[in-house]
């Protein structure tokens, strides 16, 4: 027993300690985009897809309005919109020639609902550069204009941000930092910005800017019409192409409420699941890297106090563990009880991730937006 408690105490230590380093070089070199005076003539298409968004569309459209410092053009695609959504962007439209409105047309056999909406909306920009925008995101007045000089400065065809994540019920404070957990925390961007391998693409879907130029080489969202993730699919694509990708720090120049009930939170992580983690080969990895780093640390320290075997690798884990978690919290701006909370939250995680293999492999649809998606 003393044998068995002391190799796990070890391998909590090593593992811990993996994503401790990983995250905290990370954390030093994760740019937030410099602040500019104006764009020296940019211009920017602004393209939001839009599917039952009327609580959304005026906000989101008051955010990208207020973008200065570049040329603005923006689209709204209206993807079949049970509620006002349409009539709303009219209206703005009818008031603002920066704003048209799209009618999307009818999801083709094959598609997924969001790619085919900005396959439709890159087909109606009007500037070299466009910027996908969810509609539940809310940009900062010079958000367009920090990532349009970023991406010029560094010399990219694509760069992307996860917004800071605005959580307010228990289930998005547990669940929702995780997204962060795992990005910065396994990603090692010194290597994924001076490798140009598509195994280093990473993005987000809530908030993606590209070249158009780049967008077309790559395919872009008709490659992976029938994929969920864009978030991950444009920049590998991109990096496919010969293009140079990036991510930053959104976290000062944009918000996002993604989910607010946990129905929601299960079936947004579940959607895009098994085009990431969920899938055969990769989801063991990742359930020991989580599970064995970020939980096991903490299951084994009453183990260890009691019995005295294994306690200083046991505390030094937890000691990283916590050190790179609480880090993250405060640089992306993350509420302290996911911190506090943080096992739980990792267990939530591995759990919906293995719920999305069993049920892909049970033939189990994905839906999303009133839409079913076969998943593999």
């Amino acid at each position: 027993m003393t044998l068995i408690v002391t190799i796990l105490a070890m391998t909590a230590l090593v593992l811990a300690g993996l994503y401790a380093v990983v995250t905290l070089v990370n954390l030093a070199i994760f740019a937030t985009p410099r602040r500019v005076a104006d764009g020296d003539g940019a211009a920017v298409s602004i393209l939001i897809p839009a599917r039952d968004e009327a609580a959304n569309i005026d906000a989101a459209l008051d955010a990208v309005l207020a973008q200065q410092g570049i040329g603005l053009d923006v689209v709204v695609l209206d993807d079949g919109s049970s509620d006002d959504t349409a009539a709303r962007v009219a209206v703005r439209a009818a008031r603002d020639p920066r704003v048209r409105l799209v009618r999307g047309a009818g999801l083709p056999p094959g598609w997924n609902g969001k790619q085919h909406a900005c396959h439709q909306l890159a087909r109606h920009a009007r500037h070299p550069v466009l910027l996908f925008v969810d509609a539940d995101v809310r940009l900062a007045p010079d958000a367009a204009l920090r990532m349009w000089r970023y991406m010029e400065d560094r010399a990219l065809d694509l760069v992307s941000g996860f917004p800071r994540q605005i959580t307010r019920t228990l289930p998005e404070i547990v669940v929702i930092p995780q997204i962060f957990v795992v990005l910065l925390g396994y990603l090692p961007l010194p290597m994924a910005r001076t490798s140009g391998s598509s195994g280093f693409a990473a993005g987000c879907g809530q908030l993606m800017m590209v070249r158009a130029d780049a967008y077309r080489r790559a395919g872009g969202h008709a490659a992976f019409r029938d994929r969920m993730h864009d978030g991950l699919n444009l920049p590998r694509n991109v990096r496919l192409s010969g293009g140079r990708t990036d991510i930053l720090d959104a976290t000062p120049i944009a918000s996002c409420r993604m989910y607010d009930n946990w129905p929601a939170i299960r079936q947004g992580f579940t959607k895009n699941a098994t085009e990431g983690m969920a899938r055969p080969v990769a989801l063991p990895v990742w359930t020991v890297l989580l599970g064995g780093g970020h939980v096991l640390p903490f299951l084994l320290l009453p183990v260890a106090w009691a019995g005295g075997t294994g306690l200083w690798p046991v505390g030094l884990a937890l000691a990283l563990l916590m050190a790179a978690r609480t880090a993250l919290a405060v640089k992306v701006r993350q509420h302290p009880l996911s911190v506090l909370l943080h096992p739980l939250g990792v267990i939530v995680t591995i759990w919906i991730q293995w719920a999305a293999f069993i049920g892909a492999q049970r033939g189990r649809q994905a839906v999303w937006r009133g839409r079913a998606y076969d998943v593999s």
